[in-house]
């Protein structure tokens, strides 16, 4: 085990190599077609790790998979991963590679988890990519958005960005001691509010507060009008503004319509330091159908059930969670830890 800025990177053990007949160009930070290399003696993954992710019991999973920029024989690149069990194969595709969708190929992990990894030299924080999944089922192939990624671009586009989570908070004062803020002690009041329509920029075509924008005049309003937290309506990402939020296909991501993640990290951090509490409202019953999203996601129903008579909801057209998977439980404990983690949320 070797830490990299504070952070834990395990190394495989010899067990897979380079794909071999490409090698490593580095122009600009970026990788170039064909001239390329996908690394595979690389991994996040302990045998402990793998151990909690069979069991269903993983819940920081956001550590693991996904994109992490990461160094590698003194080379900086991006550590791929995705959990796509009945896959035949998975490939990265990117503007890093021009979306072709063979040339950056993932090895699947020998211990039988199902877990698709690899490190990609030269690819960096803003790359944009997306998983090429070619299925074990019924010649099933199809591009999916990483399903842990930190970032996402703008509706309608689909893909995912490579991305992290780093920011220098300043509400220690109100972390140590938000215990103390709860019902048991004093009324709570709070403020729910959608982000997209609360307020606009009239001058400005009618435009959506960004995150930065909604801390000076939110922190006013809520202390004007006596409130306690704010709580927000969904804020992942989600393809369909019609839903307000509540079609989430970015669990591990905060909507880009208005920012990035350290500035949705800057509204709470401002928030706290008003001793204002945080509440996100979280959708964990369905998701979308969209084809890049969760749906059919290696070919097989490995979030939804596979029953339409319990894996469909009518009235949103959507697919519903089969929690009795160890993915499903996996996947969205994981999430709703991270929000809390990374985030700084409150509830």
């Amino acid at each position: 085990m070797k830490k990299k800025n504070g952070a834990e990177r395990h190394e495989g053990h010899g067990r897979r190599k380079a794909i071999p007949g490409v090698s490593l160009s580095q122009v600009t930070g970026k990788i170039t077609h064909p001239q390329s290399s996908v690394y595979h003696d690389v991994s996040l993954f302990t045998e402990q790790d793998i151990y909690l992710y069979k069991e269903g019991s993983h819940f920081r999973l956001y550590d693991k998979l996904g994109s992490h920029i990461m160094t590698r024989h003194g080379v900086l690149g991006t550590y791929f991963a995705v959990m796509a069990p009945n896959a035949h194969r998975v490939y990265v595709m990117g503007d890093f590679s021009g979306w072709n969708k063979h040339s950056h190929p993932l090895a699947a992990r020998w211990d039988g988890s199902g877990i698709w990894e690899g490190f990609i030299p030269g690819v960096g924080k803003g790359a944009v990519y997306k998983f090429f999944i070619e299925s074990s089922q019924n010649g099933y192939r199809v591009d999916k958005r990483d399903p842990f990624a930190f970032y996402c671009e703008v509706p309608p586009r689909s893909g995912s960005i490579v991305w992290d989570t780093d920011y220098v908070w300043k509400d220690g004062a109100w972390m140590t001691e938000r215990h103390k803020h709860n019902n048991l002690h004093s009324p709570l009041a709070v403020y729910e509010l959608h982000f997209g329509s609360w307020r606009r920029k009239t001058e400005e075509g009618g435009r959506s507060l960004t995150y930065r924008e909604m801390a000076d005049e939110l922190i006013a309003y809520v202390k004007q009008t006596g409130f306690t937290h704010v709580e927000f309506m969904p804020l992942m990402a989600f393809p369909f503004e019609g839903s307000w939020g509540y079609q989430t296909v970015g669990y591990f991501a905060p909507t880009s319509r208005y920012g990035t993640p350290q500035d949705l990290m800057y509204l709470i951090d401002r928030l706290h330091q008003n001793e204002i509490g945080v509440i996100f409202d979280w959708v964990p019953s369905h998701f979308p159908s969209d084809e890049y999203g969760l749906a059919y996601f290696d070919g097989t129903h490995l979030f939804e059930h596979d029953d339409p008579r319990k894996g469909f909801h009518p009235d949103w057209s959507s697919y519903v969670y089969n929690y009795g998977r160890r993915e499903t439980k996996n996947f969205l404990i994981s999430s709703a830890l991270f929000w809390f983690d990374k985030y700084h949320i409150d509830g």
